[in-house]
């Protein structure tokens, strides 16, 4: 294996790097084959990169650093690597804050990144009006950025912060809690959590969380997860004596989650079978929040799991609940706790033709986003839902999320466009008034800029939002180099929005498209289940009908447009550059969901076989064996110009992936364009550090200038 390494060192790259001039063959690392054949019901289906699944293997690291070589020499080859990060660096470097969370004395915590540094740390306002301090800066733990706080959650009295470090960004957490007058931490440590958020009991004494078992030592970021579990822990004591509060060992591959309500009587439970909306709810009386008994029974509102049933915000023993039942696009129901007989819901505000996004009990008040063809409007209701009108929004764009009290007047909003940059509002519902929180001027200017909402057709007449950002009055020549976002999943809407190194993109005449697919919810959750399972083949239609468009309206031209997805946009971007390589220029997958005969063997993997199936199951294997991106590359074939990332500490879609796939991609092409895989260290799924962010945006955006032949 040691000759891989003298391998990479031999490449040579020409400087001119467009369709006209096309770079070299490149030599990529040798990327030994196995014998390894499966058999799903008499398919006989070779794995010959089976050994890259061992992530801690000696080969696989050697693999690795011999590709990365390969990949850097590349792209320190490009002309406009370097401009690119300058020009990234200088866009992101303004102040940026995330929405407040308000505890009961009125104090705000909040995160609050300066412009260039590499987490964002915590900070804490006693009231709107006071000066901030620090609480807590992630770049002072790991001043390189390799351990990141992943999350953070405030005592309800504000005086205590729970917050969890993840090495590498991964999503295993380790819980700590800080003194937020001292400064210091306390000697909690509470180890494994995953999928979970810490929620506090009313007396601050402690806090509801969510944990797996301890993994296997070599393994920990590969190991198949099971037998989730809900514990309280109380503060000052140690891990071995948190007290399980729900577990079901009957449905070991099930997530459990526990949230408290704002008033402290109530802990919600929720348990989900898989990435879907679906799930079973459960509550548990705590008695006085000021003394509550954590060991109270867990007793069920629904175990049907045959919807969505989200609580959001209670008054007294009444809850609000986010529903899709019998309401694809989502209502609100409500129900009273412990009322005799039984549980009866009412409908409080009914399913609409525009589906609900997201939902807060805020003032007494709830407060839904709908989407209107992928663009958001925030509605206000009474408790009986009461229509109180809408908050009028800075702008035609995206709401990103909401948060407030239940018992307080604000309701913060953060909004944002493709060419506004994400701001905190705080809207004032008894004086009407809405203004910005922090908010900073970006280093740029977007008045020369335009974002049009438009919309293909897909192979079965469904339409497909598209939104088109460009240079006001571009030229429909067909000149234009184009990059085409797109996701499609797990009920994940894809809503127009700012993107910091963006700008740089469109500066050099380049067109920046998001694109709205089934898969997502953007219209509800009938829209999700168009592209899920058997029917996921509806989401590459869509993206490929929105490229098909781009070029047919004359935006761009087929060697002159590239795909950008991650996670499950990561497999879109695989299978679309598969079923059609004749009409993309550039390709780059990130983090991707390659291998679908067997990601349900791996971390949560077995979590997503309720959007895609499971090739165990004779009846789902054929259809995900028939878009599997590991399993449709053919040998002979021009692909793409190809630059695949992913990181080693991403411990939700194993790396495993994407080096299995950038290994037979190489194998499979036949032109002389490259297919490269950038492996980021220290880095996880959705995480990197800024200055790391920044560098592997600026590749991604070269590549892609460098393929398209932008000068």
């Amino acid at each position: 294996m040691q000759r891989i390494l003298w391998l990479a060192l031999m490449v040579t790259i020409s400087a001119a790097c467009g369709p006209a001039d096309p770079p070299p063959k490149l030599s990529y690392p040798t990327a030994m084959t196995g014998p390894v054949v499966d058999d799903y019901g008499g398919t006989k289906v070779p794995d010959p990169y089976r050994w890259m699944e061992s992530l801690d293997s000696k080969e696989v690291a050697e693999w690795v650093a011999a590709s990365n070589a390969v990949t850097d020499a590349y792209l320190r080859a490009l002309p406009l690597r370097q401009p690119f990060v300058s020009r990234l660096t200088a866009l992101w470097n303004y102040p940026r804050v995330g929405l407040p969370y308000v505890v009961d004395s009125g104090a705000l915590f909040y995160s609050r990144n300066s412009g260039l540094q590499r987490q964002a740390p915590v900070y804490r306002r006693a009231s709107l009006s006071a000066e901030p301090s620090i609480v807590l800066d992630p770049n002072v733990i790991s001043e390189d950025g390799s351990v990141s706080v992943g999350q953070w959650s405030p005592s309800p009295d504000g005086s205590l912060l729970a917050y969890g470090l993840a090495e590498g960004g991964a999503d295993w957490r380790t819980v700590k809690v800080r003194s937020v007058a001292t400064g210091q931490d306390l000697s909690d440590e509470v180890r494994w959590m995953r999928f979970s958020d810490t929620s506090w009991t009313k007396d601050g004494k402690g806090f509801f969380y969510s944990r797996y078992p301890e993994p296997p030592r070599n393994k920990v970021l590969e190991a198949a997860l099971a037998n989730h579990a809900l514990y309280y822990h109380r503060v000052g004591t140690p891990q071995s004596q948190d007290v399980l509060v729900y577990e079901r060992k009957d449905l070991p591959e099930w997530i459990v989650n526990g949230g408290v309500s704002e008033d402290g009587r109530y802990l919600f439970v929720l348990m989900f079978q898989g990435a879907d909306n679906k799930n079973r709810l459960y509550y548990a009386d705590l008695g006085n929040p000021k003394a509550p008994n954590v060991t109270a029974p867990v007793r069920a509102i629904d175990e049907s799991g045959d919807a969505e049933y989200l609580p959001f915000g209670t008054s007294r023993s009444t809850v609000f609940v986010r529903t899709d039942k019998n309401a694809p696009n989502r209502a609100v129901l409500t129900l009273v706790l412990g009322a005799t007989g039984k549980p009866a819901w009412k409908t409080i505000v009914p399913e609409r033709k525009e589906a609900i996004e997201s939902v807060a009990f805020i003032g007494g008040r709830v407060i839904a986003q709908y989407l209107v063809d992928v663009q958001s409007r925030l509605s206000m209701f009474g408790p009986d839902g009461a229509p109180l009108g809408d908050i009028a929004l800075p702008g035609t764009g995206t709401v990103g999320g909401v948060s407030g009290r239940g018992d307080g007047p604000d309701v913060w909003y953060a909004f944002t466009s493709p060419l506004v940059p994400t701001t905190v509002h705080r809207f004032d519902h008894s004086a009407g008034t809405d203004a910005r929180f922090e908010a900073a001027t970006p280093p740029v200017d977007a008045s020369a800029y335009e974002t049009r909402a438009l919309f293909a057709t897909s192979k079965d007449g469904t339409r497909v939002p598209l939104f088109v950002t460009a240079k006001k009055g571009i030229a429909r020549d067909g000149s234009h180099p184009t990059m085409v976002y797109g996701y499609g999943g797990f009920s994940v809407s894809v809503l127009p929005a700012y993107r910091p190194d963006v700008p740089a993109w469109l500066e050099r005449g380049g067109i920046w498209v998001t694109a709205s697919l089934r898969g997502g919810a953007e219209y509800g959750e009938a829209w999700h289940q168009a592209g899920m399972l058997d029917r996921k083949q509806n989401v590459f239609d869509d993206y490929i009908a929105a490229l098909e468009f781009l070029v047919r309206e004359k935006y761009t031209a087929p060697e002159r447009l590239g795909v950008m997805g991650d996670s499950n946009g990561g497999l879109l971007v695989g299978a679309v550059m598969e079923q059609r390589p004749d009409l993309l220029a550039v390709a780059l997958p990130g983090v991707g969901v390659m291998d679908m005969l067997r990601f349900d063997q791996f971390t949560g993997g077995r979590y997503w076989t309720t959007e895609y199936g499971s090739a165990s199951n004779p009846a789902q294997f054929p259809f995900l064996f028939k878009y599997s991106p590991l399993h449709n590359l053919k040998k002979g074939t021009c692909y793409p110009a190809t630059l695949i990332t992913t990181a080693d500490h991403d411990d939700r879609v194993v790396p495993s992936h994407s080096f299995k796939f950038a290994a037979a991609l190489q194998a499979a092409q036949e032109c002389a364009k490259p297919a490269l895989i950038r492996v980021e260290v220290q880095g996880s799924h959705g995480y990197r550090p800024t200055d790391k962010l920044i560098a592997e945006r600026a590749d991604q955006w070269a590549f892609a200038a460098a393929n398209m032949g932008m000068k």
